[in-house]
C-alpha cells in the first residue's frame, strides 16, 4: 500500500516531436488511469501535446517515462517539465491498479474522484 502521509506531485508536460495524428492523446490518457492519475492532455497548435499529471510521485514518475517513449508510431523527440504545487485532487491509491471507468477496480466512489480528460 502507497503510504498515504506523502504529498501529491503535479508536473505540466511539453512533447515534441511527431506526436499529433497519432493516438498521443488517446494513449496517454489511458496511461494516466492506468497509473491513477488525474490530469488531462490537450495538442497545441505548435505541433506539441501538452499534458499535466498529478498523483503519487511514483506514478507520475512512471508516466513520464511513458512520455519518452508514447505509443507505437509517435516519435518524441523532447520533454519539457514543470513542476507546480499539486491542487489536491487526486486520490492516493496503488499505481498501477487497473481501472474500470477511469476509477480504480474495488473502490469506493469518492466525491473528491480523480479524472483524466482529454482536450481539444
Amino acid at each position: 500500500m502507497q503510504n498515504q502521509s506523502l504529498p501529491p506531485v503535479r508536473v505540466r508536460v511539453f512533447v515534441s516531436g511527431l506526436v499529433q495524428g497519432v493516438g498521443y492523446r488517446y494513449s496517454t490518457s489511458n496511461q494516466a488511469k492506468y497509473f491513477g492519475l488525474s490530469g488531462w492532455v490537450r495538442n497545441l497548435p505548435d505541433g506539441r501535446v501538452e499534458a499535466v499529471f498529478e498523483g503519487s510521485k511514483k506514478a507520475v514518475e512512471e508516466m513520464i517515462s511513458w512520455c519518452r517513449r508514447g505509443p507505437t508510431g509517435a516519435t518524441v523527440s523532447e520533454l519539457v517539465l514543470e513542476y507546480e504545487d499539486a491542487e489536491g485532487d487526486s486520490l492516493p491509491y496503488p499505481t498501477g491498479t487497473p481501472t474500470e471507468n477511469g476509477k480504480p477496480c474495488g473502490e469506493p466512489d469518492s466525491s473528491a474522484s480523480r479524472t483524466f480528460e482529454i482536450r481539444r
